[in-house]
């Protein structure tokens, strides 16, 4: 593959734009997929061979799953179990960690991630009967962890939906993250849930410079939208919250005031963020899209990334591997805490509710 080196620790050489960008995708190549033993790639434009031509557009791949509720052990991601009707997301985020989940199904954690769209066609069906296991404990899930539950595909097949309805009629509390406004589709169903104290969401905002969200997050819906989401839903009740993640550093972590100030404006009364990390496959192809796109700062951007990581671009430990350490990680966090108390993002004490779970047919107590 281009641009792959074996070393961990190496620096991918320097990539530059040509004029085959593919507009409207985040990774511009498919990374090796480390579970394969062999590997094929397109290593000039002009190659001819039967299977080098990839396909451009999106392909949803219907999957028959057999499980939707997986419990989540890492101890500093804020979640007890989390559910994602898709796997891979059109989004294109260059930055996404679950780029890597991509590679267990067989595909590259690159291009493939966003244009080759896992379905699970029957995700409602596997939460019921999750959920009608006696031996459930509840205990609030998120939706997603891995992928966008607003991607463009929901809007073809409803799953988020038919997820949250089975969640409603269980009282069964879930917390989301999108940055996606199709979640304003479900804005009845949102509202029920919260007056039950069973919904939770944080809305991701990363940037106000749309020439930067274009190609950072080709497929994405534009900040003021991103507001509106939060804007809405908050009036009709909904806890809502903002997630500024990643805060990437010569990119877009000076917007971090402006991104809080605004979505308290509009509603939002807490918030999140992680420091940027490239783990796996995502530091070659995040090194490669960064040298494509801004080759005037690409060399000061990926310096300062390793500042925050001890001399990497990532650092797996956890508690310190999405908050960073060192100078700059430290700056960020800072300033984190400091308009996180400016805008009021912090000042509430709230839990999602689990006492009202009941399964359909089931009794409560008269005591």
């Amino acid at each position: 593959m281009k641009n792959i080196d074996d070393n961990p620790n190496a620096k991918p050489k320097p990539a530059t734009k040509e004029e085959n960008y593919l507009k409207g995708r985040g990774a511009q190549i498919n990374t090796q997929n480390r579970f394969l033993k062999t590997t094929r790639a397109k290593e000039h434009i002009e190659a001819i061979d039967d299977w080098t031509e990839e396909n451009e557009h999106t392909v949803y791949l219907e999957d028959h799953a057999k499980s939707i509720v997986n419990k989540v052990d890492s101890p500093d991601v804020g979640m007890w179990y989390s559910m994602n009707p898709y796997q891979g997301c059109e989004h294109g985020c260059i930055y996404c960690y679950a780029r890597n989940a991509h590679e267990y199904w067989g595909y590259s954690a690159g291009l493939d991630f966003e244009r080759k769209i896992i379905v699970k066609k029957n995700a409602a069906e596997l939460l019921r009967k999750f959920l009608m296991h006696p031996k459930w404990e509840c205990k609030p899930i998120s939706l997603s962890g891995n992928t966008d539950c607003y991607q463009p595909a929901e809007k073809k097949f409803r799953l988020t939906r038919s997820l949250l309805e089975v969640c409603n009629e269980f009282n069964q509390p879930v917390g989301m993250i999108t940055k996606n406004a199709g979640m304003l589709r479900d804005k009845d169903l949102l509202q029920e849930m919260a007056k039950k104290k069973l919904i939770s969401i944080l809305v991701s905002i990363t940037t106000f410079n749309e020439d930067l969200r274009r190609v950072m997050e080709p497929r994405t819906t534009t900040a003021t939208q991103r507001l509106r989401i939060i804007q809405e839903l908050s009036e009709a009740g909904v806890r809502m919250g903002v997630m500024l993640g990643p805060m990437i550093p010569g990119l877009n972590e000076h917007e971090m005031q402006r991104i809080m100030k605004e979505a308290s404006e509009n509603g939002a009364t807490f918030s999140a963020y992680t420091f940027i990390r490239l783990n796996g496959a995502i530091k070659i192809m995040f090194h490669d899209w960064l040298y494509k796109n801004f080759p005037d700062r690409a060399d000061k951007v990926w310096h300062l990334i390793e500042t925050g990581h001890g001399g990497k671009v990532n650092d797996s430990r956890y508690g310190v591997r999405m908050r960073g350490e060192g100078p700059i990680s430290d700056l960020v966090r800072q300033q984190f805490i400091k308009y996180n108390k400016l805008y009021n993002l912090n000042a509430e004490r709230w839990e999602l509710d689990c006492s009202q779970f009941r399964r359909p047919g089931e009794q409560g107590s008269l005591f």
